[in-house]
């Protein structure tokens, strides 16, 4: 079964109130993971993804009725986490205006990142980024969306999107080659 007929399976559930519990837990079981990582990448602790990922889904279910396939379903639930990350960390940078060295530092203590040297040194120079090219590099990079996908996600020009993604792997290498970044 393909990805379309798929989401198409799932939304079918979701509307009939006697199969809308299954198509729930299809939804949550198809998506919940892409959700976690996409969340982990942008807060990095387990813990706050965890949360997160659960104020985001209650969101997802709460409008679910508002999706009309005008997008894949997976695209539509990208915007919703993306746009939850991008008002969460507006509020977080805003009440602390060290969000990102706070963000690093959860990210060390970590008991589930397992990352080596150069994993930390990564993560350091993509925290060294605006929220927004980081946003980008990440779908990109990690998730391998097109650059169109990201449009969609994020409503922005491809033609923007693409420079911002290359300006923020520009910045990254520039972090990476250099010897005085810290970590």
């Amino acid at each position: 079964m393909d990805l379309k007929q798929n989401e198409n399976n799932i939304l079918k559930l979701i509307k009939h109130s006697s199969t809308r519990e299954r198509g729930y837990k299809l939804l949550v079981s198809r998506y919940s993971q892409m959700i976690y990582w996409q969340v982990r990448r942008m807060v990095l602790s387990h813990d706050d993804a965890d949360d997160l990922v659960q104020e985001i889904f209650i969101k997802i279910f709460e409008n679910i009725e508002s999706f009309h396939n005008e997008s894949k379903l997976s695209t539509w639930i990208y915007r919703i986490a993306y746009n939850h990350i991008k008002s969460k960390s507006n509020r977080l940078s805003k009440n602390n205006s060290s969000f990102e060295q706070e963000m690093f530092e959860n990210l060390q203590s970590d008991a589930l990142f397992n990352g080596d040297e150069i994993e930390v040194k990564l993560q350091k120079a993509m925290l060294a980024l605006p929220a927004k090219q980081r946003a980008v590099f990440q779908m990109r990079y990690y998730d391998d969306l097109s650059f169109s996908q990201i449009a969609e996600i994020t409503k922005t020009t491809q033609g923007a999107l693409k420079a911002s993604y290359h300006i923020a792997a520009k910045k990254i290498e520039e972090l990476m080659l250099d010897e005085d970044f810290s970590l």
